[in-house]
């Protein structure tokens, strides 16, 4: 049997919570925005999955998993004419909550400001520096940086209400969130029997295309099993592509050329939405009769669309579109073989990320491109067969985890 979500992370899993006006009102205050060191505030969670292309958030109250509301904002919108990414974003997602939330519309603005706080925490899309809790977002409108200090001294408006604001590598959260996934309604297994095969105390690992390409891994002490599983960041996405064919030897130089590298390109730069349309852009130039004009030209206008538009038209049998998918799906199940092989992830390999769900006809099957690269590793193939491996079809699990990231902080405050 799979392990459920209550013995994987104990503190994802602490009851429900009847939110009262009594309850609200016994909240303890925590922070330095309070307008009094003694009186009682009501906390709400908010948790974020901050992407290089979309910014999700959900408001919570503590120790509930449903949220009260979730929003999606495209960053190239908000981004637009905005400097800062909290003003872009945060503060407006917080408007909506008093809007559109029976609590806080209830409250009205003046007294949510002098009665609630908001712990937060977002999962980006970066290399977070701990020290200073910051981030540079390398896949955001050509970098931006996102800083949680800032966000906690903020005073302009509801901002004001953000006491703590942590922040956390983007599969840090999809490591958490990849605990609470239920294995039977929300996961696929690809390699059959895998749910049998979970050892409740072997290392978890997630990888994750998306508009990047993200990895991590989870431990959990055999000293200690009761205390559930850590999750640690990492930037596998970014380590050398190494191409498995001809074509893909002519596709490396290329990506050489484009981004000015002496001797090396990333992975990324393959297996990711803008690597999916890194691929179509090199197969247009060197089979240009080949190309659907139509098509290219709705290419050349998408933006940071690129990668859509090409998996919108993968489908097409025979196309410059459908080459580059399979092309793109076949490095990624060889990425996914390499981190099977580095950690040997017995409590579960998880494959993640918006490209996962979206191109599971590439994924499933022992004769896909993606497990036939997978399951391509020589000498070590058996030891694949120790694996358990799954396709994750929801896109929320880097929100669940931001969630459960945030209340360890509400609980470290008390």
């Amino acid at each position: 049997m799979a392990p459920s979500s209550r013995e994987l992370f104990p503190i994802a899993a602490t009851g429900v919570v009847v939110l009262t006006t009594a309850w609200m009102y016994q909240q303890l205050n925590w922070g330095s925005k309070a307008k009094s060191a003694t009186e009682p505030k009501t906390t709400f969670i908010v948790a974020g999955d901050i992407g290089g292309t979309n910014s999700r958030f959900a408001l919570h109250v503590p120790r509930r998993s449903e949220p009260l509301l979730v929003h999606i904002y495209p960053n190239e919108d908000a981004l637009k004419n905005v400097s800062s990414y909290h003003h872009a974003t945060l503060k407006p997602f917080l408007e909506k909550c008093l809007a559109e939330v029976p609590e806080w519309k209830a409250m009205g603005q003046d007294a949510l400001l002098s009665k609630v706080q908001v712990v937060a925490c977002l999962a980006t899309a970066g290399p977070v520096n701990t020290t200073k809790n910051n981030v540079f977002m390398t896949n955001m409108l050509g970098g931006r940086t996102i800083d949680g200090g800032a966000i906690e001294k903020c005073q302009d408006g509801l901002l004001s209400m953000v006491v703590r604001c942590k922040l956390v590598n983007d599969f840090v959260g999809q490591g958490y969130g990849a605990l609470d996934l239920d294995l039977d309604k929300e996961c696929v297994e690809l390699v059959q029997g895998s749910k049998l095969k979970i050892d409740d105390l072997g290392p978890k690992v997630c990888v994750g295309a998306g508009t990047g390409l993200g990895e991590c891994f989870l431990t959990k002490s055999s000293l200690s099993p009761e205390l559930g599983y850590e999750c640690y960041p990492s930037e596998g996405g970014h380590v050398d592509f190494v191409p498995r064919g001809a074509l893909e030897v002519e596709l490396l130089d290329w990506l050489k050329a484009k981004f000015d590298y002496a001797n090396r390109v990333s992975v990324e730069r393959v297996v990711s939405g803008r690597g999916l349309a890194n691929v179509y852009e090199f197969l247009a130039e060197k089979f240009p009769d080949s190309v659907d004009k139509a098509i290219h030209e709705e290419f050349l206008t998408a933006g940071d669309q690129q990668g859509r538009v090409v998996g919108v038209n993968s489908g097409k049998e025979g196309s410059l579109t459908a080459q580059a998918a399979q092309i793109m799906i076949s490095a990624y199940g060889a990425e996914v073989g390499n981190a099977s092989l580095k950690f040997i992830p017995t409590g579960g390999m998880f494959v993640t990320g918006g490209l996962t769900p979206k191109n599971i006809g590439l994924i499933l099957g022992e004769d896909s491109p993606f497990m036939k690269a997978y399951l391509d590793k020589g000498r070590l193939n058996p030891l694949l067969d120790t694996v358990p491996i799954f396709a994750v079809m929801t896109e929320d699990i880097g929100l669940r985890g931001a969630r459960v990231c945030a209340e360890r902080e509400f609980k470290a405050m008390q």
